[in-house]
């Protein structure tokens, strides 16, 4: 095979058999075939697209390429979830103590953020001692020991994607179906698991902004996990403002130890007991959805899931009595309040502005090796359909450095859009896609 003829083959949209899509991703990943050509084939693939067995194939490929987690030795049906991120999204701390309490092994690898969107890895590691660098070992046996464990991707989970995602962020290859899918669910077949629920988070402050690209991404990701025989459940949800109030590492730890507490923000805790409710079902823990949903209510009434948090962060190191006392987590030296200009009600919280607000705080980074800053952050105090009167706090700014704050309130202002009429709370679960 030469790399040309199959860059000229995609070009004229014909399909790449499975052992042509075999043998670039192996050649890729060993060098072999250089950036330059590959960006060719990726511009063609953007253009053209990929069929579903190219795309499954593609996915194959990629998991393939480094070593596939084996957790055989963990006992009961293992269920992983995946984000596609978002400003605010705390979702997996929470069903850390959630799946825990319910006795489903819940394997996690997790990444960290980039730009606008925090990552799950970055905010656990706000609470001092919390260690995400588990070896393989270690993550099996906490999963064993006490059915849940997050770490960082290993360097050697599908390596291949890693590298041409990578080529994508800097070709402007990014944002085709068929190629996040792959990407996205070549990772997760390497975790092992045998169950996975996808997050699908679509809006201003999401990778997928519109919604039937968002609902066309799950099925495509479905379609792989159908395919290859792994229960798959996609739920499409509402990022067009933040989920819950905080936004930013500690701001947003806390959240969760509130909500896993009993009293997490309305919108929060409908998207954590959706996505929990069909984890329980990925597990066979229960087929009826109503019955997930009490199981789910029942371990936060009696405190077991915040207990089961408790001793997840002591497990991976961290230091408990900051859950126990999560104010202290919250040390920012500078909080600034952000005040209505006029009455109304709030029609419009842009999540891309909030995100990027706290992307200017230093609580996000626009390259793999900035330095978090896990103090800062916003607090919004109030959301889409909220009433306000002039003067009323809108939100607060979490901050260590006054210029970055103002630039930062810049933001935050033109999040808001006020009007005179009453609107309506947005929908959260905008679709399953099973």
């Amino acid at each position: 095979m030469r790399i040309p003829h199959l860059i000229i083959k995609k070009k004229l949209n014909k399909e790449l058999s499975t052992e042509e899509i075999k043998w670039i991703v192996e050649n890729y990943t060993a060098g072999k075939i250089h950036d330059y050509q590959m960006s060719a084939l990726l511009m063609a693939v953007y253009f053209n697209g990929l069929s579903d067995r190219e795309t499954v194939d593609l996915t194959l490929a990629m998991r393939d390429s480094g070593e596939i987690l084996d957790l055989s030795s963990i006992d009961g049906i293992k269920v992983d979830k995946h984000s596609s991120g978002g400003v605010g999204d705390k979702v997996s701390i929470v069903l850390v103590g959630i799946i825990g309490a319910l006795d489903i092994p819940f394997a996690k690898m997790s990444g960290r953020g980039l730009g606008h969107t925090g990552g799950t890895i970055d905010k656990l590691e706000s609470i001092p001692g919390f260690r995400t660098n588990l070896s393989i070992d270690e993550f099996i046996d906490n999963v064993k020991s006490i059915n849940v464990a997050i770490s960082c991707q290993t360097s050697n989970l599908a390596p291949a994607d890693k590298k041409l995602y990578a080529l994508r962020d800097v070709t402007g290859t990014v944002d085709n179906v068929s190629l996040i899918a792959s990407s996205i669910m070549s990772k997760k077949l390497a975790s092992g698991c045998d169950g996975i629920v996808l997050d699908v988070t679509t809006g201003s402050g999401a990778f997928m902004n519109d919604i039937e690209d968002a609902i066309e991404l799950s099925k495509k990701m479905v379609n792989i996990g159908k395919i290859l025989n792994k229960e798959t459940i996609a739920v499409v949800t509402n990022m067009d403002e933040p989920l819950g109030n905080a936004v930013g590492n500690a701001l947003e730890v806390a959240e969760a130890i509130q909500a896993l507490k009993g009293y997490g923000p309305a919108d929060l805790m409908e998207v954590v007991i959706t996505i929990a409710s069909y984890m329980l079902i990925v597990a066979k823990k229960t087929d009826d959805l109503d019955k997930a949903k009490d199981l789910i209510q029942s371990v936060i009434d009696n405190g077991s899931a915040y207990n089961k948090f408790i001793e997840f962060v002591e497990r991976q190191g961290g230091d408990s009595s900051y859950v126990k006392n999560y104010d202290s987590l919250i040390n920012a030296s500078i909080i600034r309040e952000v005040k209505a200009e006029k009455s109304g009600y709030i029609h419009r919280v842009n999540a891309l502005n909030i995100g990027n607000a706290s992307l200017i705080l230093g609580g996000g980074r626009e390259e793999l090796d900035d330095i978090i800053d896990s103090s800062v952050g916003i607090y919004l105090n109030k959301k889409v359909s909220d009433s306000v009167k002039t003067g009323q706090i809108l939100a607060y700014i979490y901050g260590n450095d006054e210029k970055k704050v103002n630039d930062a309130y810049k933001e935050v202002v033109t999040a808001y859009d006020i009007q005179d009429e009453v609107i309506d709370k947005p929908k959260m679960i905008i679709d399953i896609i099973k």
